[in-house]
C-alpha cells in the first residue's frame, strides 16, 4: 500500500516505514510528536487505486516527527568583473524528518472520535 501526498509545494510517494525529509512543518503544539496529512492525492491499497480530484476523500497518512533540522549549507556568491563588487551569502534550508507510520483510509470510528 502506498500513497502520494502533497506538502510544502512538493509531492512525495510514501508507504509505511519510509523516512522522508520535507519542508519544515511546525506542529500545532510544541510537544506534538505525530503529524497527519489529509492532502492525499492518490492511494493504492493493492486492490484498488483511489485517485483524487484533487484529493482522495477519507484518505489519511500519519507520520511520526523524528527530527527538525537544517540541511547542508548552500553558498551564493555574486560578483561583477572589474568592478570590485563581491557578495558571499550562505543558506541552510530547514527541514522536518518524518517516519511514515500509517497509510490508508480513515475508518468511521476514527471520524466519530474527532
Amino acid at each position: 500500500m502506498y500513497a502520494i501526498i502533497r506538502t510544502g509545494g512538493k509531492q512525495y510517494r510514501v508507504q509505511k516505514g519510509d523516512v522522508i525529509d520535507v519542508e519544515k512543518i511546525t506542529p500545532a503544539r510544541a510537544n506534538q510528536k505525530t503529524y497527519k496529512f489529509d492532502e492525499v492525492l492518490l492511494l493504492d491499497d493493492d486492490k484498488k487505486v483511489y485517485v483524487g480530484a484533487p484529493t482522495v476523500a477519507n484518505a489519511q497518512v500519519e507520520a511520526k516527527i523524528v527530527e527538525q533540522g537544517k540541511s547542508e549549507k548552500v553558498i551564493v556568491y555574486k560578483y561583477k568583473a572589474k568592478k570590485d563588487y563581491r557578495r558571499k551569502q550562505g543558506h541552510r534550508q530547514p527541514y522536518t524528518r518524518l517516519e511514515i507510520t500509517k497509510v490508508g483510509l480513515k475508518s468511521e470510528k476514527a471520524e466519530a472520535e474527532e
